[in-house]
C-alpha cells in the first residue's frame, strides 16, 4: 500500500487518529501489504474499500475471484514485477492494457513497469483479498514449475547458485532457475544449440546434440512469454519488440568458480509466440589441434602446404554447423606466431584466440565484412580471416588482398569444393581473379562418431550394397571391420558420442587455373579434380567407416547430395 492511499483514507476520516502513526511506520519499513492489516483491524472491509476507490478515482470494478492465472498477460509484466507492484495485467484492447489493482494511487509505478510495452494503462479496481489470492496462486504455480517438470532432481550446488550474466548476478526466481537448468544441462551434454519453441497447444525445449535435435522437456504453455522475455532480458534485447527478429549474446557463469560460456541468441516472431534459438559458442582454443580434426595424412599435407604460402586464399565451405570455424581457427592457431599480424572479422567471433585481433561485424552500425576488410588492409596485416564472403564487394577486396601479399581465409556456403568456383563466378568475380588468388578449397561435413564404449562389430552387407555406397574392389579386398551403433550409459543410449570431420580438400592446380581462365564450368573443374585424385566427401566418409570411426548409414546420410 502506498502512502497516497493512507492519505485518502485519512481524508475520508476512516483511519482512527491513534493508528495513523502506526500505519505510517509500517509503510516506511517497506511492508507492502498494509491494506490487509487495515482490513484486519476492521478500519474498512475489503468490499467497501474497493467500492470507495472505484467511486473516488472513477475506475471500474472487477470481480477477480474466478480469473484464471493462465489468462494473465505475462508478456506485458513478468511475475517479479507483478508481485512487487501488486497488480495483474488482465487483458489488452488495442493499444491499452487493463491492469487490476486494489490501490489506484500506484498508477505511476504501474505505468513505469508497463512503459517498455508501448501500451497505455487503464486501471481496474479489485478487492484486495481477491488480489492476494490470485498473486499467491501465481506464485505457487511458478514455484512448482521446476518440480512439475522434474527439474529439481539431483541439483548440484553449483547449479543451485545464482547465475552470473554479463558479470552481474541474475535473479533466483523459478523461471530463472528453470532456464539455468536448461542451459547447464545443454553445456554438460555437449549440445550445440538450444531451441525454445511455442505452438498453439504445446511448448517444448530441444537440444541439438551431435547434429541431431531431440526434445528435452515440455514447459507449461502459459509460461511461453515469461521464458522468452527472461532470455531476452539476459541477452539485453528489447522485450517490448515482438514483431521482428532480434540478435543478442549472453555471457554466462553458473557460479563464480566456473568458466564463462557464451551463447548467441536469436528470436523469431512466430504464430504463437517468439521462437528462441541459442547457439553455444565454445570459446576455448585448447582443442585447436589439426591432428584431432580427422584429416587423412595426405589431406593434412595439402592443407599445411597451402596455408604456409606467403599469400593467396584458402576457402572452407559447408552448411551451417559443419565445423568451418573450428577448421579455420585451427589453421590460424598454426600460423599464430609473434612475427605475424592476424586479424579476423566474424559475425560473431566464436573462439577466443590470444594473439589475434578479432572484430565482431555490426551491420546496423555500418561495420560490415567489407568495411572491416578495408580497415584491415590499412592495419599492416599478414593474415586475414573473413567469417563469410556474402557479396561481390567483400569477395573483390578479399581477392585483391590475396593477390597483394596477404594470406586470406574465409568461408562460403556451397555443397562441395568445385561448386565454390561457380558460386564466386555467380557473385560476379572475374575468372582470372579466382584463378590467380585461390590456393585451396576445402568442403567439410560432420558425421556422428561411434561411441567407443559400446560399438559392436557387425557382418558386412553384400558387396553390391557396399559398391553402390562407393566402396571399390580394392577396399573390399582389404581386411577391415564394420561397426554398428548399440547404445549405453556413456552415450545416453544413442550409440554415438561426438562427431568426426569428413573433408574434401581440393588444391588449385595449374590445370584447373587454365580451365577457369577459359570459362570452364563446375563440372569441368570436378572432372579435373577427380582425375588428379580428389578424395570427395563420400570417399572421406567411407575411409572413416573402414577405420571404425562411424557407420555407413551415418556417412550416407551426411554426404547424400
Amino acid at each position: 500500500m502506498s502512502i497516497g492511499l493512507l492519505r485518502v483514507l485519512i481524508q475520508q476520516k476512516l483511519v482512527p487518529q491513534d493508528k495513523v502513526e502506526k500505519y505510517q511506520k509500517t509503510i516506511e519499513s517497506g511492508k507492502k501489504d498494509i491494506i490487509a492489516q487495515i482490513i484486519n483491524d476492521k478500519v474498512i472491509s475489503a468490499e467497501d474499500l474497493s467500492a470507495l476507490m472505484s467511486r473516488l478515482f472513477n475506475y471500474p470494478q472487477f470481480d477477480l475471484k474466478s480469473f484464471p492465472t493462465k489468462r494473465i498477460q505475462m508478456d506485458i509484466l513478468d511475475e517479479e514485477q507483478i508481485q512487487i507492484q501488486r497488480c495483474i495485467p488482465l487483458f489488452k484492447r488495442g493499444r491499452k492494457i487493463f491492469v487490476a489493482v486494489s490501490d489506484p494511487t500506484i498508477l505511476q509505478n504501474v505505468q513505469k513497469a508497463v512503459f517498455n510495452s508501448g501500451l497505455s494503462v487503464e486501471l481496474i479496481i479489485v478487492r484486495n483479498d481477491h488480489l492476494d489470492n490470485l498473486l499467491e496462486e501465481l506464485q505457487q504455480s511458478s514455484a512448482s514449475l521446476i518440480k512439475e517438470m522434474g527439474m529439481d532432481a539431483t541439483l548440484q550446488e553449483s547449479q543451485a547458485q545464482t547465475m552470473i550474466v554479463g558479470g552481474e548476478e541474475e535473479e533466483d526466481g523459478p523461471i530463472a532457475r528453470f532456464i539455468q537448468k536448461i542451459l547447464f544441462d545443454a553445456v554438460n551434454t555437449g549440445a550445440s544449440d538450444i531451441h525454445f519453441e511455442f505452438y498453439e497447444f504445446m511448448a517444448r525445449v530441444r537440444y541439438r546434440t551431435d547434429g541431431v535435435l531431440r526434445e528435452i522437456v515440455q514447459p507449461p504453455l502459459n509460461l511461453r512469454s515469461q521464458l522468452a522475455s527472461r532470455i531476452k532480458v539476459m541477452a539485453k534485447l528489447d522485450i517490448s519488440e515482438k514483431r521482428v527478429p532480434q540478435d543478442g549474446r549472453i555471457q554466462l557463469q553458473f557460479s563464480k568458480n566456473t568458466k564463462a560460456i557464451d551463447f548467441r541468441v536469436n528470436t523469431m516472431p512466430c504464430l504463437f509466440g517468439e521462437k528462441v534459438v541459442m547457439r553455444i559458442l565454445n570459446s576455448d582454443a585448447s582443442f585447436l589441434n589439426i591432428n584431432q580434426l580427422g584429416f587423412e595424412d595426405f589431406q593434412k599435407e595439402l592443407i599445411l602446404d597451402a596455408i604456409s604460402r606467403p599469400y593467396g586464399m584458402v576457402l572452407v565451405t559447408g552448411p551451417t554447423g559443419s565445423g568451418k570455424t573450428v577448421s579455420l581457427y585451427t589453421f590460424l592457431n598454426i600460423l599464430n606466431t609473434d612475427d605475424v599480424n592476424i586479424s579476423t572479422a566474424e559475425d560473431p567471433a566464436e573462439i577466443n584466440l590470444p594473439g589475434i585481433n578479432q572484430v565482431n561485424v555490426n551491420d546496423k552500425q555500418g561495420l560490415t565484412f567489407e568495411a572491416a576488410l578495408k580497415a584491415f588492409l590499412r592495419q599492416d596485416p599478414d593474415i586475414i580471416m573473413i567469417g563469410e564472403i556474402r557479396d561481390l564487394g567483400t569477395a573483390d577486396i578479399a581477392i585483391k588482398a590475396a593477390q597483394t601479399g596477404h594470406m586470406v581465409f574465409s568461408t562460403l556456403h556451397t555443397n562441395n569444393a568445385p561448386a565454390t568456383l561457380s558460386r564466386m563466378l555467380n557473385m560476379g568475380v572475374a575468372p582470372f581473379n579466382i584463378a590467380s588468388a585461390v590456393n585451396l578449397i576445402m568442403a567439410q561435413r560432420l558425421a556422428r562418431r561411434l561411441c567407443s564404449s559400446c560399438k559392436a562389430p557387425m557382418e558386412r552387407p553384400p558387396e553390391a550394397v557396399l559398391k553402390e555406397a562407393g566402396f571399390t574392389d580394392e577396399d573390399l579386398a582389404k581386411d577391415w571391420t564394420m561397426y554398428r551403433a548399440v547404445g549405453c550409459d556413456n552415450c545416453k543410449g544413442k550409440g554415438y558420442k561426438g562427431r568426426a570431420g569428413l573433408y574434401e580438400v581440393m588444391p588449385m592446380t595449374e590445370k584447373m587455373r587454365a580451365v577457369i581462365m577459359k570459362g570452364g564450368t563446375e563440372v569441368d573443374i570436378a572432372n579435373i579434380a577427380y582425375e588428379e585424385g580428389l578424395c570427395d566427401l563420400r570417399r572421406s566418409g567411407l575411409l572413416k567407416v573402414m577405420q571404425g570411426v562411424t557407420t555407413l548409414e551415418e556417412v550416407v546420410a551426411t554426404t547424400n547430395e
